[in-house]
């Protein structure tokens, strides 16, 4: 079976690119589902699936997230991987999906886990806002907020992977150097700006609406937006991307990973200049050279 890929909201489980794209399974907020019945539904995922990756936005209400933990430590397993991602909601809701896509392919738990860190970097998102007044998450210079209360103001912001901020008409928002397509949030916002304007110059491939995600105006500080998410589509890429990365083992759980952090366990890959062979009649504690 393939590893199970869980959300903490079900508008992050975006429609899925292909028929073979499995779904997501839905972890409740405290207020929603009593604690029994969270741990059975956990423990359930971990037997159909032998390991559940679960990615939480760090906007996840802090009762949410002290959820999780507790039914991972009730359970006390080393099989559930709760992500943290600094996205935005339709950012997150992307990755979802290609970890999704990936769950299904040769790579172990591990790898996938490891793999959202990795992905994330190819996650362009943003959104067009009418005002930045209440934008907390990327950085606003006081003549921008000054400008923000103008009518008829718009602004073009991108929150991953580098923060950009510009008024529309006065600037242009550096975009991916690769194919892409893109997927659509639409919010209280009539603008056509994002499908006429940002789109072709970012020369994306594809666009595909969304209905606004729940937690987009809070994330953003309004509702008068569109959201958007620029990302790699093709199965095939996102398998050659991940599959090229060097993989190794985790050196607290002993878990397979790529990237410099576990997934399952948060350690962080020792350097192989701090690797040390024990000392013995053909190593004297020399550090550990990089396999060829």
């Amino acid at each position: 079976m393939p590893t199970a890929i869980a959300v903490t909201s079900p508008d992050l489980v975006l429609p899925p690119t292909d028929p073979s794209t499995p779904t997501a399974a839905l972890v409740q907020p405290p207020d929603a589902q009593p604690l029994d019945a969270a741990l059975a539904d956990m423990q359930v995922l971990v037997e159909q699936h032998g390991y559940v990756v679960v990615l939480c936005p760090t906007s996840l209400p802090l009762a949410h997230e002290r959820r999780l933990h507790t039914v991972r430590g009730i359970l006390e397993s080393d099989r559930i991987a709760l992500l943290k991602l600094d996205l935005p909601p339709l950012g997150v809701a992307v990755l979802v999906r290609q970890l999704r896509q990936l769950s299904i392919c040769d790579f172990s738990a591990g790898v996938i886990a490891s793999a959202a860190r990795l992905l994330t970097h190819y996650i362009h998102a943003g959104a067009l806002l009418h005002s930045v007044t209440k934008l907390d998450r990327v950085p606003v210079s006081l003549k921008t907020h000054a400008k923000s209360w103008l009518p008829g103001t718009q602004f073009g912001v991108v929150a991953n992977p580098e923060p950009q901020l510009i008024r529309i008409g006065a600037g242009e928002l550096a975009g991916p150097d690769f194919a892409t397509q893109m997927v659509i949030g639409k919010g209280q916002s009539q603008s056509d700006w994002v499908t006429t304007k940002l789109a072709p110059a970012w020369q994306v491939q594809g666009i595909q609406e969304s209905a606004l995600l729940a937690d987009s105006p809070r994330w953003w500080g309004t509702a008068k937006m569109v959201e958007f998410a620029a990302f790699l589509p093709d199965i095939s890429v996102l398998y050659q991307l991940v599959a090229s990365v060097r993989r190794e083992k985790c050196p607290w759980c002993g878990i397979e990973l790529i990237g410099d952090r576990c997934g399952f366990c948060s350690a962080p890959l020792v350097p192989y200049e701090n690797r040390v062979r024990p000392a013995g009649v053909l190593s004297h504690g020399t550090p550990m050279q990089p396999d060829s």
